[in-house]
C-alpha cells in the first residue's frame, strides 16, 4: 500500500511570521496532518518569519522585487521557486505583495490568504495590518474577525473558505484589537482552513 503523502505547502511571508508559527505549531500537533510546509519565501530580507523557519528546520529563501528587477521578474522568480518546491498549496501568511492575474491564474484555487476582518468589510487594496483595525474602530462596528479565502487577482477577492468573528470592546485600541483578532481568529482558522484544503488535495489525488 502506498504511503500517505501530505500536500506540499509553500508559505509566503513579509513580517514577523506569527501566522506561519500557527501553521508550524498545527503541523507539529497533528492538527495540520494532510499538509507539510516545505518552503518559506519572504519578500523582505530581514523578516523574522525567516528565523522561525530556520528554527524549525524548514527551507527558507528571500525573493525581493528590487533584486528581481521589478514586479514581472519578482513574480517569475516566485513562480520558479514555488514550482521547484513541488507546491500543492501556497499560503499567504501576512504577505504584503499584491500578485497579478498572471501569477494567480497559474495556481487556481491553490493560493489561500488570511485577512484580519470579516470580508467583505474592511478589505481590498490598502487594507492591511493595523489600518484594518483602525477602520473597524472608526466605523463603530461591534464585531470583526478574520477570513481565510482563495486568492485571485483582486486584493482580498476569491472564494471564502473560513471566517471567525471576534467581538469589539468599548475600550479597544487598534493594537489591542489586532492582537485579539490574531489570537482568537487568525491563528485558529488559518491552520484549520489549510488542513481542509490539503485534505481535499490529497483526496483528489487518490481519485
Amino acid at each position: 500500500m502506498k504511503a500517505f503523502e501530505p500536500a506540499r505547502i509553500v508559505v509566503l511571508v513579509s513580517g514577523g511570521g506569527t501566522n506561519l508559527q500557527a501553521l508550524i505549531d498545527a503541523e507539529k500537533s497533528g492538527k495540520l496532518k494532510h499538509g507539510r510546509i516545505v518552503l518559506v519565501i519572504s519578500n523582505v530580507k530581514d523578516a523574522y518569519a525567516l528565523t522561525r523557519a530556520a528554527e524549525n528546520g524548514i527551507s527558507a529563501m528571500t525573493i525581493t522585487r528590487k533584486a528581481s528587477g521589478g514586479k514581472e521578474g519578482f513574480e517569475k522568480n516566485l513562480m520558479t521557486a514555488i514550482d521547484e518546491a513541488g507546491a500543492d498549496l501556497i499560503i499567504m501568511a501576512g504577505f504584503l505583495a499584491i500578485l497579478s492575474e498572471n501569477f494567480t491564474s497559474r495556481y487556481p484555487e491553490k493560493i489561500i490568504n488570511i485577512h484580519p476582518s470579516l470580508i467583505p468589510s474592511f478589505c481590498g487594496e490598502g487594507y492591511y495590518g493595523l489600518k484594518v483595525h483602525e477602520e473597524a474602530l472608526k466605523y463603530g462596528v461591534k464585531v470583526t474577525g478574520a477570513t481565510v479565502h482563495f486568492a485571485n487577482e483582486i486584493p482580498d477577492g476569491g472564494r471564502i473558505i473560513m471566517q471567525k468573528a471576534v467581538k469589539i470592546r468599548d475600550d479597544d485600541t487598534p493594537d489591542v484589537l489586532q492582537k485579539r483578532v490574531m489570537e482568537q481568529a487568525e491563528w485558529k482558522i488559518l491552520p484549520a482552513a489549510a488542513e481542509k484544503v490539503c485534505r481535499d488535495i490529497v483526496k483528489n489525488r487518490k481519485q
